[in-house]
């Protein structure tokens, strides 16, 4: 009998996060898949009762929690010997995790402790005459393989944002605690603090609603044949404290510092959008001054609904990449766009 194992940690409110729900749907499809199984959920946190009573009804049987201050923070000594524990107290043979920093820096490791697998990026579980088969990506998400494994425990790390959250009705779940004992050197690496971006710095929302990607046409040569580098950072730093969107990149953008020519400031290539960039997952897209061919839309397949603005009626975007092409002056729509925008708020 497989014993499909939920394993998540709590945010700093200890609540669950999106991509832990995510997983959750992909654990609890699991286990109706295969016939003969158990769903169980193992929490990880310094006070996990919230968390497990927010899906508590959804079709797991038992709850683990590793519990305690020593567990808030990521630590990989801490976390390790957290997730070890939950396994073998709930005798796990498939462990389901979303793909977090935090867990993808470790569950290798308690694989390896537990004699058994691990397999990322997966995008898709399944289960026939109950043979489990999960799909991952390769080399830029531009491949993708179907794999089995006979190995026990098998940990499955889910590519957030690949698949839908769980919807589970809230109740009151019963936590069975794990007790782990940890020495004085697991808890030699401390958190003092987190250092991030100021609100309105920040450039990259994951949980954006719109990406929002510029291309080299904003630092080109204008219709008065002169750049207006400045006037576009304005008009892009507008547009993301209005409307909350996340900033992408094309690579011929992010590449121009190397080749002296005028580059938007806030740009870094962790913005770069394609096949040599990231494959971002959000509802809607606006590409802006970008070409849109194949290297840079090939980072765009996740995006639900495609819009671009361009001056090119011709370009790659016209190409059925793109649901709607807005063939005009960047500059202009924009400069629009963040008017209606800030006459709203």
């Amino acid at each position: 009998m497989e014993t499909i194992l939920l394993l998540a940690h709590t945010e700093t409110d200890g609540s669950l996060a999106q991509s832990a729900r995510e997983a959750l749907h992909v654990a609890a499809t699991l286990h109706k898949s295969v016939a003969v199984s158990q769903l169980v959920v193992g929490l990880i946190g310094e006070n996990v009762q919230s968390a497990a009573d927010a899906i508590a009804a959804c079709p797991a049987t038992k709850y683990f929690g590793v519990i305690g201050k020593d567990f808030s923070q990521s630590r990989y000594a801490t976390d390790t010997a957290a997730a070890e524990a939950i396994c073998r107290t709930s005798g796990a043979t498939v462990v389901v995790a979303p793909a977090t920093s935090r867990w993808n820096r470790v569950l290798a490791g308690v694989a390896q402790r537990l004699g058994g697998h691990v397999d990322t990026h997966i995008n898709g579980v399944s289960a026939n005459d109950g043979k489990i088969a999960v799909n991952r990506w390769y080399y830029r998400q531009r491949m993708e393989a179907v794999l089995n494994r006979k190995q026990r425990p098998w940990f499955m790390l889910i590519d957030p944002g690949s698949q839908p959250a769980c919807q589970s009705r809230s109740g009151t779940a019963s936590i069975k605690n794990v007790v782990v004992e940890l020495s004085d050197a697991c808890k030699r690496t401390t958190v003092i603090g987190v250092r991030e971006p100021a609100a309105d710095a920040q450039t990259i929302r994951p949980d954006a609603q719109l990406l929002f990607v510029t291309g080299a046409g904003w630092t080109k040569k204008q219709a008065d044949g002169q750049p207006h580098v400045p006037e576009a950072e304005k008009l892009i730093r507008g547009f993301l404290q209005l409307s909350r969107a996340s900033l992408g990149s094309s690579k011929s953008l992010v590449d121009q510092s190397g080749e002296g020519q005028a580059i938007l400031s806030f740009l870094s290539h962790l913005n770069q959008i394609g096949q040599t960039g990231a494959t971002p997952r959000h509802p809607k897209g606006l590409s802006t001054c970008c070409h849109g061919e194949e290297p840079h839309t090939v980072g765009w397949r996740f995006v639900a609904e495609r819009r671009a603005i361009n001056l090119d009626p011709n370009c790659g975007w016209a190409r059925g990449k793109a649901d709607v092409l807005y063939v005009a002056d960047a500059f202009k729509v924009m400069t629009k766009v963040n008017e209606l925008l800030a006459a709203k708020t």
